[in-house]
């Protein structure tokens, strides 16, 4: 296991070095510019996420398609994630996280448009979309799409289950001495149990988790951050200090030079949030939409929810807290155990918040996941994956609770960066559609309208 971990670590590092880090982010400020600065028109993407459009195709609202990819994204990536971005690149790597949620948001929407413009229509009605289908009709590059497909249906069970499980069977067995084994098998049953009814339960489950989920996360944070009320200044300003400039640690932290705050805060952003990586996409495209530009407004307020929002509180609490007790953050200390002392400094509220956020998110996340790897599958092998491919998901999430921490999330990562390539290669080339698309619908002021090009049979791509 530690040389596995070591070449998969030497992997992860070359992977997300400065070259896939100046793409992503160069990716979300060419698309900024690109989409005329699509984050203005946030509002009304929120006000559309709540907006019926029963008259339109597919298979799920917009909502719940909404809520399916914030299920998915919404996970330990904004818990342990953060705390493992603030261990390894320093505070600083919270104001990366979130610029790169910023500037992220106009990539979910320029991923999201081309999911569902060349999204494809099963005999039986079903809506099938994501990076593959718009690599091979939007650009013919379908071995590109399938390289996509690949990577993605190996990722779900690293981002999707593995880390997810993982992340909650230590935490539950720190804080309640319950063996990892034990929360794996109530985990997996409960996830077998959901996936039973394919992608309508998963929504169901999703529609009714994460709202009730995140808004308790939310005011959960908001309320240790008043309790930590006379050092949450001093941590905005040592996030933004640190986030430019190398210097001597202070205030209970492990120095980290300008490269690391980026390297883990773009990383830990992407890994939270998804822009750039092709996969909220893949449930976008089952939206029942007008046109593209709508579904796509609304994916990209997941971003916003997700990074700008939801990672930032986590960042600030943790952040806060080492400030009010510098003795907290000691060399060494994982992302898990960072944010657990964290949290745990708040009596009784703390670990309630923290548990509660991570369990639900969690959860929810491995839902979502088991949705994209499914659909990726079955772009490779057909319909007949479907079963087989949901038993070892379940299997996956209670294998994940047993490995090593570190070489899931350096496995993750891995397969992120795999497979965000493809997806911002379709997005960069197909900007100029999505820049179209967005000029016809959205900045003409025909954002209802219902004149859009035909959904095609998958037999006939």
């Amino acid at each position: 296991m530690e040389t596995l971990g070591s070449i998969i670590s030497t992997i992860d590092g070359y992977l997300w070095g400065p070259w896939l880090l100046i793409l992503l982010f160069g990716t979300h400020l060419f698309l900024t510019v690109r989409t005329g600065f699509v984050q203005r028109k946030l509002g009304l993407g929120i006000r559309l996420s709540v907006t019926k459009d029963p008259g339109a195709e597919g298979d799920v609202s917009q909502f719940g398609a909404l809520t399916t990819a914030l299920a998915s994204t919404i996970g330990t990536g904004n818990i342990i994630g953060v705390g493992t971005a603030i261990a390894l690149g320093g505070p600083g790597a919270v104001l990366w996280m979130w610029l790169t949620g910023v500037f992220g948001i106009s990539t979910k929407y320029a991923e999201s448009l081309i999911a569902v413009k060349y999204r494809v229509k099963t005999e039986n009605g079903t809506m099938l979309g994501g990076a593959m289908y718009a690599l091979e009709r939007g650009l013919h590059m379908k071995w590109l799409g399938v390289l996509f497909a690949a990577f993605a249906a190996v990722c779900a069970f690293g981002i999707g289950t593995g880390v997810q499980a993982n992340a909650v069977a230590s935490l539950v067995e720190e804080t309640f001495h319950i063996p990892a084994w034990i929360s794996g098998l109530v985990m997996a049953g409960m996830v077998a149990l959901v996936l039973l009814g394919g992608l309508q339960w998963i929504t169901r489950v999703c529609i009714g988790l994460v709202p009730f989920m995140s808004i308790l996360y939310i005011i959960g944070c908001i309320t240790i951050l008043g309790l930590n009320h006379d050092f949450v200044v001093p941590a905005l300003r040592e996030i933004l200090r640190s986030a430019f400039s190398a210097r001597a640690a202070g205030g209970g932290f492990i120095a980290a030079s300008i490269m690391s705050a980026a390297r883990y805060g773009i990383a830990r952003g992407l890994f939270s949030n998804e822009s750039g990586m092709g996969s909220a996409p893949i449930v976008a495209a089952a939206a029942k939409t007008r046109n593209p530009v709508r579904q796509a407004l609304v994916s990209s307020t997941g971003t916003f929810w997700d990074t700008v929002v939801i990672c930032a509180l986590t960042g600030m609490v943790i952040v806060s807290s080492i400030l009010a007790n510098p003795g907290l953050h000691s060399e060494g200390m994982n992302g898990s155990l960072l944010t657990h002392a964290s949290f745990g400094q708040i009596p009784f509220i703390g670990n309630i918040v923290l548990v509660f956020g991570l369990i639900t998110f969690a959860f929810s996340t491995i839902l979502g996941w088991s949705y994209y790897g499914e659909r990726c599958a079955e772009y490779l092998l057909g319909s007949k994956i479907n079963i087989p491919y949901r038993v070892l998901y379940v299997i996956v999430t209670f294998l994940g609770t047993v490995l090593s921490l570190s070489i899931v999330w350096d496995f993750a990562d891995a397969l992120n960066a795999l497979m965000a390539i493809p997806n911002i290669i379709a997005v960069l080339l197909l900007s100029g559609v999505v820049a179209k698309e967005t000029k016809r619908y959205l900045y003409s002021g025909k954002i209802d309208d219902t004149d859009t090009d035909p959904v095609p049979l998958r037999g006939e791509v």
